[in-house]
């Protein structure tokens, strides 16, 4: 399925206005994503080389969800050898849910048939069906809702209470 740049700069302008920064450069073939790399709260992208732009969205919840401590050490040999972890895995997937829900775009944009090991219908389903696995891991960030807890239903998730953990 291809998308528009008009999708990607739609991305770009939300990262930027949560406080992600994203830098166009020319990126090598080392990278885990094709086109894409990881910085101290940044994003790098080369549009030469991005495969699926709303793996943007997915590689900004890895930034999003990490602890302010260690993000400023992505990117960099001193973030820990276990990061990201399965819980940070889980998380990031959930908030960039809640991302293109925000910015009002297909889930298809961010679970492609060639992402998360060949579930992102597996995903998109449960997500669809508000079975948001990983939701507690965002409460306890401090960074969204339950339905549960939220004082009212237009505060609970896929709505973020904040974008970024503190």
């Amino acid at each position: 399925m291809k998308y528009s740049t008009e999708y990607l700069q739609k991305c770009i302008q939300f990262l930027e206005s949560i406080g992600i920064k994203v830098i166009e450069k020319e990126l090598d073939d080392t990278c885990f994503l094709p086109g894409l790399l990881l910085g101290s709260n940044t994003i790098y992208i080369d549009h030469s080389k991005i495969k699926y732009p709303g793996d943007i969205l997915h590689e900004a919840g890895h930034i999003a969800v990490t602890g302010s401590n260690e993000r400023t050490l992505i990117g960099t040999n001193q973030i820990p050898e276990n990061w990201p972890s399965q819980g940070d895995e889980i998380a990031a997937i959930l908030w960039s849910y809640a991302a293109l829900k925000h910015l009002d775009l297909p889930c298809e944009f961010v679970f492609h048939k060639d992402g998360y090991k060949g579930h992102s219908d597996w995903y998109i389903e449960n997500f669809t069906n508000q079975n948001y696995i990983g939701l507690p891991l965002l409460q306890w960030f401090g960074m969204a809702y339950s339905k549960d807890d939220a004082f009212y239903d237009e505060y609970s998730f896929p709505k973020m209470k904040q974008w970024i953990r503190q």
